[in-house]
């Protein structure tokens, strides 16, 4: 028999989870190492391209992270041979990843860190952070706008 968690989240209020559900970082996140479990949900109305990272361990921490594809179709994440066995996987496409936006009032002044992605194995739910050296860590959110006024995040 599963068991159901309730969880306090920042964004949902109060919800329901399983164990299977949790996504584990086993280093954590930069500047956040001690946190190490997560669940990914996805905001309403954003077709799955923005969710909310909630910790498991502090319910007041919650990360806003995109679908870096949406945003950059040539986004191109390489990750080195070391890293893609710890995963277990032969290739990066086999795994998922996330960029952090760091949202700003005006949500225009909001940035992505495409050089630090999540990288979430989708079946053994195992996590890295990962850093990209081609990338940067903060780009205008609204470089990436399609001249819209409401940006993804």
């Amino acid at each position: 028999m599963t068991e159901i968690l309730k969880l306090e989240t920042k964004y949902f209020g109060e919800i329901e989870y399983e164990a299977k559900d949790v996504i584990h970082f086993s280093t954590g996140l930069f500047g956040f190492e001690e946190e190490q479990d997560f669940l990914l949900m996805p905001f309403d109305g954003s077709g799955g391209s923005m969710l909310c990272l909630q910790s498991i361990k502090t319910p007041a921490l919650a990360f806003v992270v995109l679908d870096p594809f949406t945003l950059k179709s040539d986004y191109a994440p390489v990750l080195e041979e070391a890293e893609l066995r710890q995963f277990g996987v032969k290739e990066a496409g086999d795994l998922g990843f996330y960029v952090l936006c760091a949202v700003k009032n005006p949500v225009s002044a909001s940035t992505v860190n495409l050089k630090c992605p999540l990288v979430i194995h989708p079946e053994t739910r195992q996590a890295r952070q990962i850093i990209m050296e081609r990338y940067e860590m903060r780009h205008p959110l609204a470089e990436f706008s399609r001249g819209e006024e409401d940006a993804p995040c």
